[in-house]
């Protein structure tokens, strides 16, 4: 008898990754995203709120630019979402997975506060405040050099760690927020040397957050040097894309490991210390307020590029800041514009897989 053959039938559609694409067509494709985005959220906007979706967008406009004071609102959300990327960009293109920059600008924001309540009336302010860099910048570093010591020497999985060492940091955050509370056992410390500005960053052409914005924009032409243009950078990139290669061609893993998350966690100390001292004046466990996750995402979507994370961070910062303002203007909780937040920022997601695979369609048989 006869074997029939059966056929297999090659599906209708397949996803192939792409050998490379345009620049011109990568950005065709991010803004069809964007705008499919706003056409979606029109649409969720206008089911809730019943208003025209055109008013809706020109609240989130105003919300940012309405005035001078939510545009440099705006920028203070941006440069502080920036420094906080910048600190995980070091270690995600070494592919060390580092989930922990909550705690690191925690830690660097308790041990800049701790300087100015333990200090604020010993030093003179011009020491002090380097007394409060120092600080905050050695705390960020050993609380991210801790998880990248165990993966360096045992292999352990760095993203439990240092996830896990963000709720330690937080729990230290609320004792001492609790232990120097004002007044005793409140468990708010208030503004720190409110009459006396002790530790304080100065004011620059009387604007509070100018010189938070401007430390930032150094930071990231630095860091793009350092990462693109160095040979530490080169190192990091190495690491990144094998380590096997890395120790074939001479270089020490461990190292790298210890000296790029030593950086990593400066930087986002140092965040804590823009923070405490030249934001809020004071420290609570929600000082962070989740940058530190949202900071993930600004440097995926950047490809880890410090200079495109300047455009990534304004888009995040944008949406909040004209998102909160369409609760207030149309009566509605903070939930609705976290809606359109996550609607907008999931389609720009959702837009990278398009630009790294395809769709193939199944060809018509001949007959």
């Amino acid at each position: 008898m006869a074997k029939v053959e059966h056929k297999v039938k090659e599906p209708l559609i397949h996803i192939v990754k792409r050998s490379r694409i345009t620049i011109w067509k990568a950005w065709l494709i991010r803004i069809a995203a964007v705008a499919l985005a706003l056409v979606v959220s029109g649409i969720v906007a206008y089911l809730v709120t019943s208003e025209n979706p055109l008013r809706i967008y020109a609240v989130i406009i105003d919300g940012t630019f309405g005035t001078s004071r939510r545009f440099w609102g705006m920028l203070q959300n941006l440069a502080m979402l920036l420094c906080v990327s910048l600190g995980v960009t070091p270690a995600f293109r070494m592919r060390f997975w580092n989930i922990g920059a909550e705690g690191q600008v925690l830690i660097g924001g308790l041990a800049c506060a701790a300087c100015m309540i333990l200090f604020g009336d010993k030093l003179p302010n011009a020491v002090l405040i380097l007394v409060m860099i120092i600080a905050s910048l050695a705390a960020g570093a050993i609380w991210a050099f801790i998880p990248a010591f165990f993966r360096a020497n045992w292999n352990t999985n760095e993203t439990l760690f240092t996830l896990m060492m963000n709720y330690i940091a937080i729990q230290l955050v609320s004792f001492f927020t609790y232990k120097w509370s004002v007044p005793k056992g409140s468990g708010q410390i208030g503004v720190i040397n409110r009459t006396t500005h002790a530790g304080w960053l100065p004011v620059i052409a009387g604007k509070n957050h100018l010189l938070n914005i401007i430390i930032v924009l150094v930071l990231t032409l630095v860091l793009y040097v350092y990462l693109w243009y160095s040979r530490q950078g080169y190192e990091i990139a190495v690491v990144g894309e094998s380590e096997n290669t890395a120790r074939y061609i001479g270089l020490s893993v461990k190292k790298v490991i210890l000296r790029t998350m030593l950086i990593s966690g400066a930087v986002c100390g140092l965040t804590g210390l823009l923070l405490v001292a030249g934001t809020d004046h004071t420290i609570s466990r929600e000082t962070a307020a989740g940058r530190g996750f949202t900071a993930i995402m600004v440097a995926w979507l950047a490809k880890f590029n410090p200079l495109v994370m300047l455009l990534t961070s304004f888009l995040i910062a944008f949406l909040e800041k004209g998102s909160t303002e369409i609760s207030t203007t149309f009566g509605l909780n903070e939930s609705f514009s976290d809606i359109i937040t996550g609607i907008i920022i999931f389609f720009i997601i959702g837009s990278e897989f398009f630009i790294q695979y395809q769709l193939k369609f199944r060809e018509k048989e001949e007959k």
